[in-house]
């Protein structure tokens, strides 16, 4: 289970009301005695560095849970996909300067110092960070990996770095808002053509059916012990479906070809790019089922150092490029380099800590197969915190038209 969530006894989990910032992972880095380089002075200058807000302290202090770090360690997908991207691209690593940001207990540190790297910065902003060092001192790597605790917007390192890894993913990719610090460490701190990791992430989506679910949470209040209850229907939907909910399902749930939401180059990206993303969708369903709401789950990309930064920072899915997903269009992913290690948190793939992300209407609708259904979705940062996003769901499908909105807290 997840810092912060409230679940129940069938696995599935909502996100909680009770706090002020429900993070996954503990994150990014002081290290005290470092000088700033005249790179770092000038970049200081052209980047003010964002504050430390209450809410990002509450989000560090969260992740000095050491259960958060068992939960992502023992993702077997996870953890063994960085570490056979390390070793892939260990003449990368080799010989080089590596920064960790978000390191936690500095698990791909040590990956990275075992591939041979000269040096390498594991920066967290969580207590997890004291763990750290001990771990880095226990396995006799104190040489190698410096770890600082701080974040990484505050650390000063007076030299650039060849290689940039972090496990920044939050639910629905963008969750955390972690991926402004990677890009503020990238420009920064990386050198020109240097590595990071991972290189590329995409965010797809696709309506899902889910009868099951439904029925545990909703129609149980039709007839219980023989007991009308339906006077509990309105209450148990605003329980159980408000707010996104994070869970396991499978390919059988999911009613046609997914969509790609976003596609981010993590070499070129900016972060007042990830501030509020739109992106309008068009599904043609496989399926006669009743549409309980629309799932989402990522792909990231280790596809080596990157000479040339992309023209396509962020590309979302907008009119320009809308198409019908159906069984004669397979495009749903994008294409990937032959060479690229991929970690996927799809529900046909092996299952992660991540799972899916699902958007449940209050009510479902009734779709034949073959009809259309589409609409727009966009996400955006929290004005009350950055680290949450609001969700604004246009949905219309058989002549009626929706919309949901909700907030990942």
């Amino acid at each position: 289970m997840f810092h912060g969530y409230s679940g129940t006894s069938n696995g599935h989990y909502r996100v909680g009301q009770q706090r002020e910032g429900r993070p996954r992972r503990g994150r990014s880095g002081t290290g005290g005695g470092f000088r700033s380089s005249h790179h770092s002075q000038q970049f200081q200058e052209r980047n003010p560095v964002p504050p430390c807000t209450e809410y990002d302290k509450a989000y560090f202090q969260a992740y000095s849970d050491i259960g958060i770090h068992e939960e992502m360690i023992k993702d077997h997908v996870r953890t063994s996909t960085y570490r056979a991207a390390i070793m892939r691209y260990q003449d990368s690593i080799a010989g080089k300067v590596v920064m960790d940001v978000g390191c936690g207990t500095g698990i791909l540190s040590i990956f990275c110092a075992l591939a041979g790297a000269r040096r390498v910065y594991a920066i967290d902003a969580s207590d997890i960070a004291v763990q750290a060092s001990e771990i880095v001192k226990s396995n006799n790597l104190s040489d190698k990996i410096i770890v600082l605790h701080d974040r990484v917007e505050d650390v000063n390192i007076e030299e650039m770095v060849d290689v940039i890894i972090s496990e920044w993913m939050g639910y629905l990719l963008l969750y955390e808002t972690m991926l402004p610090s990677v890009i503020f460490a990238r420009d920064k701190w990386l050198k020109p053509g240097g590595l990071i990791m991972p290189s590329h992430a995409t965010l797809y989506m696709a309506p899902v059916t889910h009868s099951v679910r439904y029925s545990e949470s909703i129609d149980f209040w039709r007839n219980v012990y023989g007991i009308d209850m339906t006077a509990m229907l309105s209450l148990a939907k605003q329980c159980a479906f408000e707010e996104p909910c994070v869970e396991t399902i499978t390919g059988e749930n999911v009613m046609t070809w997914p969509s790609a939401v976003m596609h981010v180059d993590c070499y070129a990206v900016l972060a007042e790019e990830l501030e509020s993303i739109t992106a309008k969708y068009k599904f043609m369903s496989m399926l006669q089922a009743p549409l309980h709401g629309f799932a989402f789950w990522f792909d990231v990309e280790f596809d080596g150092p990157q000479n040339v930064p992309s023209n396509e920072h962020l590309h979302t899915l907008g009119a320009s490029s809308e198409m019908i997903l159906h069984p004669n269009n397979k495009s749903k992913k994008r294409v990937k380099s032959n060479e690229a290690i991929v970690l996927s948190t799809a529900p046909e793939d092996d299952p992660t800590h991540w799972q899916q992300t699902i958007i449940y209407f209050y009510d479902p609708i009734d779709v034949k197969q073959d009809q259309i259904i589409q609409g727009s979705i966009t996400l955006s940062q929290s004005k009350e915190n950055a680290r949450f996003l609001n969700i604004r769901l246009e949905y219309s499908s058989g002549g009626r038209s929706f919309v949901k909105e909700t907030v990942m807290r």
